[in-house]
């Protein structure tokens, strides 16, 4: 009897995931965006006009995904989080407020942290996995993740396939993900504050996640793809994401997994790496701060 696998013998794995992020990032800035009534439109647009248009479009493909979202945001709109789930998808930890980990200290990174988690258990949602705000990740926030028991972490690039880190005797699966796999990196643009300088056409975005998903297959690896609702929302670039699940689908060997289930497989598979965080030596008279 074979092992299992963490691809479960497709060539590619593919998961789709959904950074819910709506104004947290703007207001991690700095508070005086609150009032900036164009910018916080433009990212209530994700919570408010993205995630139902993609919770369509993923029912009528019969694809799976994971949603990753900050406390507040769950917080601010009660019944988000309860929606995603009943579409059969997954809900995961994105911190509470969306600053980014390395800007905190320890204790405030574990106050946001389990704030968020509050705001979890009091809605009746199961968490079983998390993504670094910014995927800026610290030693502090991978100690967060195996003290509260869960699965797995998806803000890495140390590889391009699941791996399995050690962190105080327990295992935590990785999900790498990469820029390149990213919308921020193609269609972000704000004026203030100032995000982004481009904005890309979907068409050579798709030409080129289309790309790598074929590479992908060759090597198979997993395709951790993350999208923002207020960017991959817009209508031509749900489009562009239509005709990536389509290709995927009619390529044959891919898999769509939900992180959660794609964590689990990763923890059953013998043959994966086990890793430790990484421990850079930094000699403070070579690299000052």
């Amino acid at each position: 009897m074979t092992s299992p696998t963490w691809h479960g013998g497709a060539q590619a794995v593919v998961t789709l995931t959904f950074d819910v992020d709506a104004e947290t990032p703007i207001l991690a800035a700095g508070r005086r965006y609150a009032d900036h009534l164009m910018t916080m439109s433009h990212q209530a647009y994700g919570p408010d006009v993205g995630v139902p248009r993609i919770l369509e479009l993923l029912a009528e493909l019969g694809v799976p995904a994971t949603f990753f979202v900050p406390g507040w945001v769950a917080e601010q709109r009660p019944g988000l989080a309860a929606t995603i789930v009943e579409h059969g998808h997954e809900v995961a930890h994105h911190s509470y407020s969306h600053r980014a980990p390395t800007t905190l200290s320890a204790a405030e990174e574990r106050a946001d942290f389990e704030r968020a988690l509050d705001v979890f258990v009091a809605q009746g949602i199961e968490i079983r996995g998390h993504r670094a705000a910014l995927w800026d990740a610290t030693r502090v926030t991978l100690e967060l993740i195996a003290e509260h028991g869960l699965a797995y972490d998806s803000s890495l690039m140390g590889d391009d396939r699941p791996y399995l880190l050690e962190v105080a005797d327990r295992s935590i699966a990785e999900l790498p993900v990469h820029w390149s796999l990213d919308d921020w990196e193609q269609y972000a643009y704000l004026p203030s504050p100032q995000i982004g300088s481009v904005i890309e056409s979907p068409r050579k975005v798709l030409e080129m996640w289309t790309a790598e998903l074929d590479a992908m297959r060759h090597y198979r690896c997993l395709f951790n793809l993350c999208l923002h609702p207020f960017l991959s929302g817009r209508p031509s670039r749900l489009l562009a994401l239509r005709s990536l699940i389509e290709y995927a689908q009619a390529s044959g060997g891919i898999g769509f997994a939900r992180c959660r289930d794609l964590a689990e497989a990763a923890h059953s598979d013998l043959s994966l790496p086990r890793r430790t965080p990484p421990a850079v030596s930094a000699d403070p008279d070579v690299y000052p701060d």
